[in-house]
C-alpha cells in the first residue's frame, strides 16, 4: 500500500497562486518604478511586465501604486516574525532587536544587492503622496501586528516587568549591542520592503523567498485561542518601536551611505530602539 502526500485542499492552492501573481506584479511594478520612475510607468506597462492582462492587473490592484504594497508588507512582515521568532527567555527589547537584525542586515533577510532597490523605492515614496500613503499603510498594520506579538511575549513571561525566563527587558546592557540599550517593515522592507524582502528587483535570500512562495499550509487544529489584546502601553510601545524602523529605513534612504556598518538602516534602527531602554514592560 503506497503512501502519497496529501494534496492542498482547492482554495489553499487558490490562495497560493493568488499570492504568488500579487507578488509577480509586485516586483514588475517595482522594476519598472525604479528604472522608469512613477509617473513614466503605466498599469498597463506593469501588466505587460508581469505577462497578465491589464484586467486582471485590475483585480488585484485598483492602482498603480498599490501594486508595490506586497513588496512593502512582505518585509514588514519579515521584521514582526522575527520579532515572535525570538527565543521565549528573551527580553521584549533583545526581541526587537533580533527583529531589526534579522530584517535588516544586508544578506540575512534582503540580499545585498537590492538594497540600492530598496532606497529607490523608499525615496519614490517620500517624493510621491499616493505611494507614501501605500508604505503608511503598510507600516500601520505591521504596527498593529507588532502590538500583538508584544503582548503574546509579555503574556508568556508572566511576570509583571519581566519579558521573558532571563530577566527584565529594560535592564540597561540587556541589547548585547556594545554602545546601546537595546524595525519593517519593518522596514517594512522585504526587497524592498520594502522593509521591507524583491528578479531584476529587490530580491529575498534564498530562506525569505522560499517563506514567501512557499509558505506550508497551516494543518488542522482545534479552534485557536484569539491572541492576547495589546495594552494601551504595548500599543504605544509598538508604535515607537515601528517609528524607530521606519526612521531608520527613511533616513538611511534619503542619503547615500552603504546599508551596512554603523549609518546602515540596521545600526540606525538598533539606536533608535534605546528610546525604549527602560519601558516597563510586563502584563
Amino acid at each position: 500500500m503506497s503512501s502519497t502526500t496529501p494534496t492542498p485542499p482547492p482554495s489553499s492552492l487558490t490562495e497560493r497562486r493568488k499570492t504568488e501573481t500579487r507578488m509577480e506584479i509586485a516586483r514588475a511594478a517595482a522594476g519598472l518604478f525604479v528604472r522608469h520612475g512613477l509617473r513614466a510607468t503605466r498599469a498597463e506597462d506593469i501588466a505587460q511586465a508581469a505577462g497578465i492582462a491589464p484586467r486582471t492587473f485590475y483585480r488585484y490592484f485598483a492602482t498603480k501604486e498599490e501594486a508595490v504594497a506586497p513588496l512593502y508588507a512582505v518585509g514588514a512582515q519579515r521584521w514582526v516574525e522575527a520579532v515572535r521568532a525570538a527565543p521565549s527567555d528573551a527580553g521584549v527589547l533583545h526581541a526587537l532587536e533580533q527583529g531589526v537584525r534579522h530584517t535588516l542586515t544586508p544578506g540575512v533577510g534582503v540580499s545585498a544587492s537590492s538594497w540600492e532597490w530598496v532606497r529607490t523605492l523608499l525615496r519614490l515614496a517620500e517624493a510621491t503622496p499616493s505611494l507614501r500613503r501605500v508604505w503608511t499603510e503598510v507600516c500601520q498594520a505591521s504596527e498593529r501586528l507588532l502590538g500583538e506579538v508584544l503582548a503574546e511575549r509579555v503574556t508568556r513571561a508572566g511576570v509583571p516587568g519581566a519579558a521573558g525566563a532571563s530577566g527584565v527587558a529594560g535592564v540597561p546592557g540587556a541589547s548585547g549591542v556594545p554602545g546601546v540599550a537595546v524595525v519593517p517593515g519593518a522596514s517594512g522592507i522585504p526587497g524592498v520592503a520594502v522593509v521591507p524582502g524583491a528578479t531584476g528587483v529587490p530580491e529575498f535570500s534564498g530562506e525569505s523567498r522560499d517563506n514567501v512562495a512557499a509558505t506550508p499550509d497551516p494543518a488542522p487544529t482545534a479552534t485557536p485561542h484569539p491572541p492576547p489584546a495589546a495594552t494601551p502601553e504595548l500599543r504605544f510601545a509598538a508604535a515607537v518601536a515601528s517609528a524607530a524602523v521606519r526612521a531608520a529605513l527613511e533616513a538611511w534612504a534619503a542619503g547615500d551611505g552603504p546599508a551596512e556598518g554603523p549609518d546602515g538602516p540596521a545600526e540606525l534602527a538598533l539606536r533608535n530602539l534605546a528610546a525604549l531602554r527602560d519601558f516597563p514592560w510586563g502584563p
